[in-house]
């Protein structure tokens, strides 16, 4: 599960993906060449009879496979009043089918020496294993089995909806940079969609039952609603050969149509704050609406891509070169941007301020940067760098039998196609400094924003 600041402020979200965490290098006084893009064959994927579409990542590297099943429902499709039954569903769905017992899917997968686990987003929920590539034929099993034939029990439920409220309790009441996260999001889309936590509110969590398991499932949990993705050591034959046996009997179902509020951001600029006596360092923030893939002004996300890297990517990004190097008047800065999403995204930008910094003060700061990019842009050696961090991420990621998967699943159900990922690092590549100037100066200069400053309780 993805936080506020995971999606939208921190550096490691500079990549295309929002997954492949940007190399940190040290700048350089002269320009380096960009990675090498070679043309590769396309991605080997296949559609079976009930809609399920399959992609396969071959690599003999290591004799071990990874599968993840992604499913096109996130948080986002949850019915008002019923937040986090999409959270809550991932965690039912170990709870057993006629075929496998309550709590043993983890255990066979343990015991063959495995792993496996599973995460809930906005627009999307996957499932995932890795194991020996000689037990993938059982993991495949094991998979589509749950994909049909779930069974959720009062029994099983309530004892799990005590262990999401608890879950609540530790990753976001425990938090105050948590805490302020969900207010600033509500303020950046409203009460709806993006601006309703992952995880639920914890009231609505306390009364969600069977029923309401059971309608999420039978309506969003189908083959034609899903992508399923396998990494590693095996072919396309032997794929297709296992998905045909277990997956393709399963039938299609008619499944809701996705749709993302496009009226967001009303009421803008906006500013909120917690004050709390468990927070040890201040924290300023702000977060602008952004376009994403598929909302908005969609020719800028790969230029706010580049943006978010040459001001926020480590050491070498403007933001921490000028205030935390030069000027010394913070302890960390960072920007970060993700355009995978079905509706608006958000661009940001975070400060930690150095001591005795007032957040009037740091916000003048940050607004000093901001306004030298929008009206100077930023150089060519700048936006060079940003390049080859992000296309040495997308390299590295591809080659990884975790992250590989997660660049194909999280464009496959947002909307995106094979393409998109294939020929992402040739678009990157081909991004001017007009672009990126034109870019900030839609996005940056937006009234639509929200600042977010977290405080230690009775600071002024």
């Amino acid at each position: 599960m993805l936080s506020r600041r995971d999606l939208l402020t921190a550096g490691s979200v500079a990549s295309l993906f929002g997954l492949a965490a940007p190399l940190v290098a040290r700048a350089q006084s002269t320009r380096t060449a960009m990675p090498v893009l070679r043309p590769s064959a396309p991605t080997p994927t296949f559609e079976l009879a009930n809609g399920l579409q399959v992609v396969v990542l071959p690599s003999n590297r290591a004799p071990i496979v990874t599968q993840m099943l992604w499913y096109r429902v996130g948080s986002c499709e949850e019915a008002p009043g019923k937040s986090g039954i999409a959270h809550f569903l991932e965690h039912l769905m170990f709870k057993g089918t006629p075929n496998v017992p309550s709590g043993a899917f983890s255990k066979i997968i343990a015991r063959a020496g495995g792993r496996d686990n599973a995460f809930t987003s906005y627009d999307y929920t996957a499932y995932h294993q890795n194991v020996a590539a000689d037990q993938l034929d059982r993991i495949m099993r094991m998979e589509a089995d749950r994909m049909a034939n779930l069974v959720v029990t009062e029994k099983e439920l309530l004892p799990e909806r005590d262990v999401v409220l608890e879950e609540r309790r530790q990753v976001v009441e425990s938090r105050p940079s948590a805490l302020l996260d969900e207010v600033a999001r509500e303020a950046l889309y409203g009460r709806q969609g993006y601006g309703i936590p992952i995880i639920g509110f914890a009231d609505e969590i306390a009364r969600l039952g069977v029923d309401d398991a059971k309608s999420f499932y039978d309506r969003h949990y189908a083959p034609n609603n899903a992508v399923l993705i396998i990494a590693g050591d095996t072919t396309v034959d032997a794929v297709r050969a296992l998905a045909d046996k277990y997956y393709a009997p399963i039938a299609r179902k008619d499944v809701p149509a996705r749709t993302r509020p496009s009226a967001v951001g009303t009421g803008l600029p906006r500013q909120v704050e917690r004050r709390d006596r468990r927070v040890a360092q201040p924290e300023w923030s702000r977060d602008w609406l952004a376009p994403s893939y598929r909302m908005g002004e969609t020719g800028h996300v790969y230029a706010l891509q580049v943006l978010a890297q040459a001001l926020g990517g480590g050491q070498t990004g403007r933001l921490y070169r000028v205030l935390v190097l030069d000027r010394k008047v913070a302890l960390d800065a960072s920007a970060g941007y993700s355009a995978q999403a079905l509706g608006w995204s958000a661009f940001g930008i975070n400060v930690t301020p150095a001591a005795q910094r007032t957040m009037d003060q740091t916000a003048g700061d940050a607004k000093q940067v901001v306004d030298q990019v929008l009206r100077d842009g930023v150089t060519g050696e700048e936006i060079d760098l940003a390049k080859q961090r992000l296309l040495a991420a997308a390299i590295y990621a591809r080659d990884s039998l975790s992250s590989g998967p997660r660049m194909y699943g999280s464009t496959l159900t947002t909307g995106g196609t094979i393409a998109d990922v294939d020929e992402w690092p040739a678009r990157i590549a081909a991004v001017t400094r007009e672009q990126v100037m034109s870019a900030a100066r839609d996005v940056l200069a937006d009234q639509r924003h929200v600042t977010s400053l977290l405080l230690p309780e009775g600071s002024g």
